[in-house]
């Protein structure tokens, strides 16, 4: 496809794993990642294409600073925009909401003004579930397009957010815009303030696995790979104005989750470490993705086990990638966040 696509938070970690595959599938003539390479952002994602790919354009800025955003796009002219940036982990918006007001919020935003103003053929706005708030533990209920939205924490209110601007703009100006919610992503490549990537860091490091409350949150789980097929499904084939909810109906507590990696690191459960609950934890999520499939076809392609087997695998084979995530800046937050939930 001879399109040029710009891929924001291209350097984090589900934009990294877009844009590695778009790469390596062709999915188009190039691809410009703009990223403002906060803690999350890692230009060793983008290896080896970064250095070797001239399809591969790497431009430095802030979503949240119109003047970068207005000359990424007058400088490369997309044809589609396809929106990862975001900041993202909740426990850091407990700390401090005002940066993903900023990102999430003011970012979408200028991105959206910006689209329309270089006439960009269509926005790709990537959504999480968390907007729809939490589902009683033990029910059939599911989220789905038409759930009305009731976010629970900073982060998943600066998302709704982000959502209701971009439907406003297909609304107000006509925007060819498209958003996907899609339940947790796992894989490679993901920083270690999140549940999988920290608990198989600690368990590889034979550390304490801190897990909250009674450890019987569920999440659905999606592989990485799978969530960005769909992301570019929706972003080539998906009705204008639409949104799509991803999921792969896994559903899976934490505690399941985190002793299924103490088995495949070769650790005993005596590493789990019950931690104070945070607060407004949502208890349960889970995906009805009935839309996607059945109107674009996209299904899900690597299952549960193997591809956490593979995830496992992969830090283990990436240990120097690892190494130099766990820098004093992560270790000090850890220690906030963990130290202290006895």
């Amino acid at each position: 496809m001879q399109e040029t696509w710009i891929v924001t938070g291209g350097a984090g970690f589900i934009g990294s794993n877009f844009v590695r595959l778009a790469l390596a599938e062709n999915w188009c003539a190039k691809v410009v990642v703009f990223d403002a390479l906060t803690y999350a952002g890692n230009l060793d994602n983008l290896q080896p294409y970064l250095e070797s790919d001239s399809r591969l354009v790497f431009v430095r800025g802030d979503v949240a600073n119109a003047g970068d955003v207005e000359k990424v796009f007058a400088d490369h002219k997309p044809h589609r925009v396809f929106h990862f940036a975001a900041e993202s982990h909740v426990d850091r918006s407990i700390q401090n909401s005002a940066p993903f007001v900023i990102t999430n919020v003011l970012g979408t935003q200028l991105l959206l003004s910006a689209a329309r103003k270089h006439e960009t053929k269509r926005f790709l706005l990537v959504s999480t579930d968390e907007v729809y708030g939490a589902l009683p533990l033990n029910s059939a209920d599911k989220f789905h397009e038409k759930r009305p939205y009731c976010p629970s924490s900073p982060y998943a209110a600066s998302k709704a957010s982000a959502d209701f601007l971009a439907l406003a703009a297909f609304h107000t100006y006509g925007q060819d815009v498209v958003i996907t919610n899609c339940s947790n992503n796992y894989g490679p490549y993901q920083f270690p303030e999140k549940l999988i990537p920290l608990m198989i860091m600690n368990a590889l490091k034979g550390e304490q696995l801190p897990v909250y409350g009674d450890g019987l949150y569920v999440r659905d789980w999606i592989h990485v790979e799978d969530q960005c097929r769909a992301v570019r499904l929706c972003g080539l084939e998906g009705k204008s104005g639409e949104t799509y909810c991803i999921g792969s109906d896994n559903e899976q507590p934490n505690i399941a989750v985190v002793k299924m990696i103490l088995k495949l690191t070769g650790r005993d459960e005596t590493l789990i470490r019950y931690v104070k609950d945070r607060p407004g934890h949502d208890r349960r999520y889970a995906i009805d993705s009935a839309k996607v499939r059945e109107q674009l076809g996209w299904k899900p392609r690597i299952d549960w086990g193997n591809g956490l087997a593979a995830t496992v695998r992969w830090y283990v084979d990436n240990a120097t990638w690892l190494d130099r995530i766990r820098t004093g800046e992560f270790q000090k937050y850890y220690a906030e966040l963990y130290g202290d939930r006895q």
